[in-house]
């Protein structure tokens, strides 16, 4: 009585603790209590624990309550089997299987259901093939009862494969081995009874609703659903062979006829048109199941083809949704398994059947065979991608473009040389088989099929909120791409799929997609010069532009059918283009507007051009007219759309100039003589003439060195006239205060900014272009080479000057004006807020925020914030990557520009830099400097640049990173920029400056120890025995130094000091991205510390790294860079920790492990020789040490691989908690 008593009291008691944990309105206090009871009972006694469990799931509880317990006993199941005796685990199981009979109730909630299946699932996984075996007569028996226990079998058999195919770490990989072979021993059984539960319920539903009984109809349609939720989890895996010998392919394939259960149905197709076809001996098999589902998915699509485009309106969206799923099937069976169909020659004799009659002389009659399924597929994705549904096309366009990427990309002409091997030969002769039977599948992309899917690309290019309503042309009844259409992507990706199908079918039909192209611009511009208000329908030929592009550069890329085509071939493209081209030349448009987008469509043409330079000098002609025919000067030009197309006109000028190559040379002069013409009557500007100067020197790299230089000279010479005067420099420049005077001289201001821009295209564009030699280049001078002595110490004053304004006794003494221009643009907020706004180019900066003309009477005036703050922005913007760019030249810059001008200019006052503007010296100065700077000068450049940064960065990027983690805010210098806005906002945009420059100090670090700059660094030889190291070998850092700039860096203390320290508190900073780079620096530290006698390196290495490295594995977010962390303590352990005892002295305090687990390591160590299992045993011992918390280590999953499932995407999986709050999800999914 008293152990009944007991039993009841505990049952109660976690009845109202599961209420109280799941209320809401429970007090906090309330609830804490409620789940650390349930969890004292989860981990108390097993036996109440199933007792309790097994009361709870009664009827006589509440859903919540019941579905708690049903959780419990899975986990009871999962953690704690092996606690039950044999005897209580039968027990268990029987009392398990008995609870399906009693649950199977219309009345019972379908979770509670679920949940008891799941349960059983549960239980035949941990028992394995025994119980399964006595289990599977009974739960046959019980299907046959009626179709709610029919239903309750179908969920059990779904739980199981479910169990396998998502990965679950607690059945371990023989086990979960051991349980797929027997469900696959078991498929005879299994299969066949879904089968017959299958026609079973759907026969009686549709009885039953033929007898009007609706509840019993839904019962047996519950039944049909969960039949097809377990054949679809055995879809994924089970051979297809069966699939089809046991009628589950037939079933689905007739259940796809019905309304109600089609969507299900179609799930299997989507889970099996994609299945590998195996390598063994039922291949035959896979390719006739394949085989018949394509027919299955064939008729389907055909009939709804049919009833699509003669019904009409009579299509639901159901209709359509279960089109898009036979869609998507259709193009996952064409895109990965074609061939299976193509090898059964029955289903093409279908073909021939049905009056698909096509006399084709070249083909025998097995090849024939084979080609009319092919024809049949692309009549059936024609139809789907020319459907006026965006999601059926859409799907379309996937199969297109696998199909054309499969035929295009891998054919090759196969070259057969006399005298090979027989086996070469073999292999000759099987490549051209392929390319053979590639070609043929390309023959049958008949004009016809590219014209119609080319019509419909070009149509769908555009979105829908681009047309105008009552002003667009006419696109028919297409349902265009919309911002509301959700699944897809976005439109970007959307369209740039389309141009790559657009280029495949330029490549293989180029007659075709050129004729199509030029019919389509030529209608286009008909319709517009025909509109009252052309400039409002512009969308549509927008949108071509690109398409143009794609077309042009596809078919004069020189490595297609025009290439080596026949002269008939040139002679119908050069037509169609010549002819396209004469209807834009003739265009007189001077519309801003309709202006930029002709010169778009002119510089499309370019590679055109290359081949038919005859038409090059018209196409500069009307260039230069469409430049002319803009307004010079306008009075708003941050509003001004003619100077947005003029520089677009002069921009056109550099694409034409790259793509036509060289068929533009000999219209230099004539280029160059316009140009000295328009800036003499002063109608060119400073930006404008940068952009055409730009293009000069890209035509000049075609023609060589010698030409370039001239071109620099021609063009930097009048530059250097002012450049290199004296006195702007002693007036602007040799004090602080004298940049606010010269922000006060617009026209100057403005003039000294497009002279820096174009050093920067200057040097961007000269040098050896690709496709030059490189030893020719090696032994000619750079065209820039000459230009740096007089070039860089005006910069250097200006950058210097520049960087003054932030030094805190400068800055108290500025105007108001130019102390808010030193703020942050809304746009640079913008991004480091990550949201909206678009990084703006230089050229858009130039003219978008305010930015002025030129030296003319008519510019502004007076700057304004937004002038001075662009100025400021675009100066060191150019001015850093002038430099960047020059130190690559090499000994022009390293040997000819005076180090202390340039560490005055950099790093005076690097101290009161702001980290946005760290950051950008960083990337676009030092890295490059790093890089470039020869050995023999690292002693000249390196210490006077690195040190002050790396003493500045350690100790602003340690106090920022302490704020950030202690406090919660990092704390930065940028307090120009960002001190308005909300709280939050400040937070976020603090936190982003400080990981920005973090992220870049470590890349130069990464940069430091790059092979290329460490060529005297050997890899180690992995002994695989602790101490292994040739002590004869062992080197002093001296004479590493001369080729490592690691080994030279570490040499020189005042720079060793704050790099090693900013490697060892980047472990610790929650940044992975900056750790990734930072670890190969730290690699090569401890590199040099095995390889040298250098005392202070190896106690560095092993008493300050080790410890930072085994922190560094404390934090999940450095579980991507685990693996390498934990090499380097394995490197740090077996190679010094003979020579210094501070690795196993760091081990041992570790709080979790003794002196003999550290014995068996280094014993273990001894036993293998490879590193991966060195690196597997360094790993479970600092877990072991550390009492599993190292959390990077916790959170690397071991996945284990099944060979024959194919994962697919599933839904969320609620995280491990304490289980309480987990109602919404149902089965094993929900305890996972």
């Amino acid at each position: 009585m008293e152990e009944s008593h007991s039993n009841n009291s505990t049952v109660n008691n976690v009845a109202r603790a599961i209420v109280a944990a799941l209320d809401w309105n429970s007090t906090p206090d309330a609830r804490k209590a409620a789940v650390s009871y349930l969890e004292s009972i989860k981990a108390g006694d097993i036996r109440v624990l199933a007792n309790t469990s097994f009361l709870l799931v009664k009827k006589d509880w509440s859903s919540e309550i019941r579905l708690h317990a049903f959780k419990m006993l899975q986990h009871l199941v999962r953690l704690r089997w092996e606690e039950f005796s044999l005897s209580e685990r039968r027990n268990f199981s029987n009392v398990a299987v008995e609870l399906m009979s009693e649950i199977a109730d219309p009345c019972e909630e379908w979770p509670l259901k679920s949940q008891t299946a799941a349960l059983v699932a549960e239980v035949v996984r941990r028992e394995g093939l025994n119980l399964w075996q006595e289990l599977f007569p009974s739960l046959v028996s019980l299907s046959s009862k009626g179709p709610v226990q029919a239903e309750l079998v179908s969920m059990m058999l779904r739980w199981l494969p479910e169990d396998i195919t998502v990965h679950n770490e607690d059945l371990e990989g023989d086990r979960r081995r051991l349980l797929l072979r027997g469900l696959t021993q078991s498929l005879p059984e299994i299969l066949p009874l879904l089968y017959t539960l299958l026609e079973r319920h759907f026969g009686e539903a549709l009885s039953e609703v033929g007898r009007q009984h609706l509840d019993m109809a839904k019962q047996h349609a519950a039944a049909v659903t969960a039949t097809l939720n377990a054949i679809n989890a055995y879809a994924e895996w089970a051979p297809l062979s069966d699939l089809a010998k046991f009628g589950i392919i037939h079933g689905c394939g007739f259940l796809l006829s019905s309304p109600d259960f089609r969507l299900h149905a179609c799930e299997f197709f989507k889970l099996v048109s994609p299945r590998k076809r195996p390598a063994d001996d039922f291949a035959s098999e896979f390719d006739s199941a394949m085989s018949s589902i394509f027919q299955i998915l064939m008729n389907v699509s055909r009939e709804f083809l049919v009833r699509s485009n003669s019904a009409g309106g009579a299509i639901g969206e159901s209709d359509f949704e279960f089109a898009e799923y036979v869609c998507e099937s259709m193009v996952s069976l064409g895109s990965s398994n074609l061939q299976c169909i193509l090898r059964d020659s029955s289903t093409s004799a279908l073909y021939l059947q049905q009056g698909c009659i096509l006399v084709i002389c070249c083909f025998d009659v097995s090849s024939f065979l084979k080609y009319m399924s092919l024809m049949h597929i692309q009549t059936l994705m024609l139809g789907f991608f020319q459907h006026f549904k965006l999601a059926l096309h859409y799907q379309s366009l996937q199969f297109w473009l696998a199909l054309m990427r499969d035929l295009m990309s891998k054919l090759k002409l196969s070259v057969h040389s006399s005298g090979e091997g027989s086996a070469a030969s073999n292999a000759d002769s099987n490549s051209a088989q392929v390319d053979n039977e590639k070609r043929k599948i390309l023959s049958f992309l008949n004009d016809d099929i590219c014209s119609t899917i080319l019509d419909i690309s070009f149509q769908r290019m555009l979105k829908k909120e681009r047309l105008i309503t009552g002003k667009a042309l006419s696109l028919g009844a297409l349902e265009l791409w919309s911002d509301d259409f959700e699944g897809k992507g976005d439109f970007g990706q959307y369209r740039s799929r389309l141009f790559e199908l657009i280029k495949f079918i330029a490549s293989n039909k180029p007659l075709v997609a050129g004729a199509k192209v030029s019919e389509r611009i030529i209608m286009i511009i008909k319709n517009l010069l025909n509109s009252p208000m052309p400039a409002e329908d512009l969308a549509v030929m927008e949108s071509m532009q690109v398409a143009l592009e794609s077309v042009v550069s596809s078919i004069f890329d020189g490595s297609n059918e025009f290439a080596g085509g026949s002269s008939e071939v040139h002679d119908a493209l050069c037509g169609i283009f010549e002819g396209l081209l004469r209807e834009l030349l003739s265009l007189k448009w001077t519309e801003p507007a309709l202006v930029e987008v002709l010169g778009h469509y002119l510089d499309a043409m370019g590679p055109f051009l290359k081949y038919f330079s005859d038409v090059v000098g018209s196409v500069i002609n009307k260039l230069f007219e469409l430049l002319n025919s803009l307004p010079f000067v306008v009075k708003d030009p941050s509003t001004s759309s003619a100077r947005h197309a003029r520089l677009q006109i002069c921009t056109s000028f550099i694409r034409i100039a790259k793509s036509a190559d060289k068929s533009i040379l000999p219209h230099m002069k004539g280029i160059a003589d316009t140009m000295v013409y328009l800036q003499r009557e002063g109608r060119l500007l400073r930006g404008e003439h940068n952009l055409l100067g730009e293009a000069f020197l890209v035509i000049a790299s075609a023609a060589g060195v010698q030409q370039q230089q001239e071109v620099l000279a021609w063009l930097l010479e009048p530059l250097s006239q002012q450049w290199i005067q004296i006195e702007w420099q002693n007036n602007y420049l040799s004090e602080p205060l004298g940049l606010v005077r010269l922000c006060s001289e617009t026209a100057f201001m403005w003039s000294l900014f497009h002279t820096i821009t174009f050093f920067e295209k200057a040097l961007k564009r000269s040098g050896m272009r690709k496709g030059q030699s490189s030893s020719t280049s090696s032994s000619t001078p750079h065209p820039m080479a000459s230009h740096l002595s007089w070039m860089l110490p005006p910069l250097l004053k200006l950058l210097r000057a520049i960087h003054s304004l932030w030094s805190p006794s400068v800055f108290q003494v500025l105007p108001g004006e130019i102390k808010a221009a030193m703020s942050m643009s809304d746009v640079e907020r913008s991004s480091l807020l990550g949201v909206g706004n678009p990084k703006l180019s230089k050229g858009a900066l130039t003219f978008i925020e305010g930015s002025p003309f030129d030296v003319n009477k008519e510019g502004y005036t007076e700057p304004n914030e937004a002038d001075i703050r662009n100025w400021l922005k675009g100066i060191r913007d150019s001015g850093y990557n002038v430099l960047g760019l020059s130190a690559t030249i090499g000994d022009p810059f390293f040997k000819g520009i005076d180090v202390d001008s340039v560490a005055l200019a950099l790093i005076e006052n690097i101290q009161s830099m702001e980290f946005r503007h760290t950051r950008q010296l960083v990337h676009s100065v030092l890295i490059p400097l790093v890089k470039s700077c020869p050995p023999d000068m690292w002693g000249v450049w390196l210490e006077k640049l690195l040190h002050p940064l790396f003493v500045h960065c350690q100790q602003a990027l340690s106090c920022s990173w302490f704020g950030l983690l202690h406090e919660g805010r990092a704390k930065v210098p940028d307090n120009h920029g960002i001190l308005t806005g909300s709280d939050l906002k400040v937070e976020v945009m603090e936190e982003k400056l400080l990981r920005d420059l973090t992220r870049e100090i470590c890349l130069l670090l990464s940069t430091i120890a790059s092979p290329g700059l460490n060529t005297s660094l050997p890899a180690l030889e992995h002994s695989g025995h602790v101490g292994r190291v040739d002590m004869s070998s062992i080197k002093d850092l001296d004479a590493f130094a001369p080729s490592s700039m690691v080994g030279f860096l570490l040499k020189h203390k005042s720079l060793a000091i704050p790099v090693l320290q900013i490697s060892l508190e980047a472990f610790t900073w929650t940044d992975s991205e900056a750790v990734t780079k930072v670890c190969s620096f730290s690699a090569s530290v401890v590199l040099l510390a095995i390889l040298t006698n250098n005392v202070d390196l190896r106690e560095f290495v092993s008493r300050d790294l080790f410890p930072a490295l085994i922190q560094g594995l404390a934090l999940e977010s450095n579980a991507f860079i685990s693996a390498d962390l934990v090499n380097l303590c394995r490197e740090i352990f077996i190679y010094l920790c003979d020579r210094d005892p501070a690795p196993r002295q760091i081990l041992l305090s570790l709080p979790c492990i003794t002196p003999n687990d550290l014995h068996a390591f280094e014993e273990a160590l001894t036993k293998t020789a490879s590193p991966k299992e060195q690196k597997q045993h360094m790993r479970s011992l600092l877990l072991l040490a550390t009492g599993n918390n190292l959390k990077a280590l916790a959170a690397q999953k071991n996945v284990n691989i099944i060979t024959n499932v194919t994962a697919r995407p599933r839904g969320p999986v609620n995280a491990p908690g304490n289980g309480i709050e987990e109602g919404d999800s149902v089965g094993l999914a929900a305890i996972l």
